[in-house]
C-alpha cells in the first residue's frame, strides 16, 4: 500500500463507509489487507466483506468496473463473491478527500461489499494434483467467460495491464537499480508487441494463488469448490499472463532445486489439464510463461521498493528479496521448465 494511503485514512472515512452500506458496528472486525482497508462484518446472520481503497491504487471507475465484471461472472454462475449495492443501491460508493497537506488535490476513497467466500484457505494436505486441476479449471472457464463479456459502462472499462507498468520502475526504484529499470522497460515493450485477439486477451484476475482463493470442503461431490477473491487487480490482459501468475504462486520464491523443479512440473502439467477442459488457448503462447513470470518478477520486486523499508522487512518479504538484484540482472529464469 502507498504510504500516503495510511496517512489519508481516518476515522471519518471509515465511519462514512458504514453509514453508506448501512453496516451495523458492533459486529464488524478488521482484516489484514496489502492494497486496500479491509473488514469482515455479519448483516442478518450471512457473513460479508468491507473493502476500502484510495484512488491512487484504484480509481473509482476502476472499482466500479471490477464489481461490473464480479456481477457478470456471479450472475453466470462462477464462484466468486457477489457485490451488493448500498443504501443508494451504488455497488461502490466514492468518498471523497480534499486536497491536503498528502496529496495538494482532491483524491477519493471507494467502498465496496460483497460476499465473504465460503469455506477457508487450501490446507497443506489440499495442495495436490486433483486441486491443481480444479484450480486450472476455474481459471479456463474465467478465461471463457471473460472472452463475451462487455462493461455495462464504457467507463467502467478495467485498464489495459501496461497501463500501470510503464514507468513503474521508475518512480519507484532508486537510480541504483539503472539494470533492472532498462530491463523491466525493455520486458514491457516486448509484451505489450505480443498480437492480441479476443482468443487469447480479455479480463484476467492476475493473482490466483492459494491466498486468494478459499475451497468449501462441505461441498463433497465434484472437483474441490473454489472460490477467487480479491479481483481489485484483475486486467485486460494475455491469458497466458493468468497462467503464468498461477504458477508464479505456487513455487518457492528460489526454484533451484531438483526438488522444487519437479513439484512446479507437476503443478504446471496438472493445472493445464484443468485449464484445457475449460478454455482452448494456443500452445504457442505457452512460451511466453517466461517472460511473464519475469515481469511479475520484476514488479514484486518494485512493489517491496515502494512499500516497505528495505532494512525492516518481514519475513516473507526479505526472503523473496534475497538475492533478488543479482537474479534480475543475471536474467536467471524465475522457474527453469520447457514450456514448449
Amino acid at each position: 500500500m502507498d504510504k500516503r494511503t495510511h496517512l489519508l485514512y481516518n476515522e471519518n472515512i471509515y465511519q462514512e463507509a458504514l453509514r453508506r452500506f448501512g453496516i451495523p458496528q458492533e459486529n464488524i472486525r478488521k482484516l489484514g489487507g496489502f492494497e486496500s482497508f479491509l473488514y469482515e462484518y455479519e448483516k442478518e446472520e450471512r457473513p460479508y466483506i468491507l473493502r476500502i481503497s484510495h484512488s491512487l491504487h484504484l480509481p473509482p471507475n476502476r472499482t466500479r468496473g471490477e464489481m461490473d465484471f464480479l456481477l457478470y461472472l456471479a450472475e453466470i454462475g462462477l464462484s466468486v463473491p457477489r457485490p451488493h449495492p448500498s443504501r443508494h443501491g451504488n455497488l461502490v460508493e466514492v468518498i471523497e478527500v480534499p486536497a491536503n497537506e498528502v496529496i495538494s488535490e482532491t483524491t477519493y476513497f471507494s467502498a465496496a461489499t460483497f460476499d465473504k467466500a465460503p469455506g477457508n484457505h487450501p490446507a497443506k494436505e489440499d495442495w495436490n494434483p486433483e486441486l491443481f486441476r480444479a484450480m486450472g479449471r476455474y481459471m479456463g472457464r474465467l478465461h471463457c467467460l471473460s472472452k463475451k463479456y462487455n462493461p455495462s459502462c464504457p467507463e467502467f472499462r478495467r485498464h489495459e495491464w501496461y497501463e500501470d507498468e510503464e514507468d513503474y520502475a521508475n518512480l519507484y526504484l532508486p537510480s541504483s537499480e539503472g539494470i533492472v529499470r532498462n530491463k523491466f522497460k525493455k520486458l514491457v515493450t516486448y509484451l505489450k508487441s505480443l498480437p492480441r485477439s479476443p482468443e487469447n486477451y480479455g479480463l484476467i484476475h492476475v493473482d490466483f494463488h492459494g491466498g486468494n482463493f478459499f475451497i468449501d470442503k462441505s461441498i463433497k461431490k465434484g472437483d474441490p469448490h473454489i472460490t477467487l477473491f480479491d479481483w481489485d487487480n484483475c486486467t485486460y490482459a494475455p491469458f497466458v499472463y493468468d497462467i503464468a501468475m498461477a504458477l508464479f504462486y505456487a513455487v518457492p520464491h528460489h526454484c533451484d532445486t531438483p526438488e522444487d523443479r519437479e513439484n512446479a512440473r507437476v503443478f504446471y502439467q496438472s493445472f493445464m489439464q484443468g485449464y484445457d477442459e475449460q478454455n482452448v488457448l494456443d500452445r504457442k503462447w505457452l512460451k511466453e510463461i517466461p517472460h511473464f513470470l519475469k515481469l511479475r518478477e520484476m514488479d514484486l520486486y518494485i512493489i517491496i521498493h515502494r512499500s516497505f523499508e528495505l532494512e525492516q522487512l518481514g519475513p516473507w518479504e526479505a526472503g523473496y528479496m534475497e538475492g533478488r538484484k543479482a537474479r534480475l540482472e543475471n536474467d536467471i529464469p524465475y522457474v527453469d521448465m520447457d514450456f514448449s
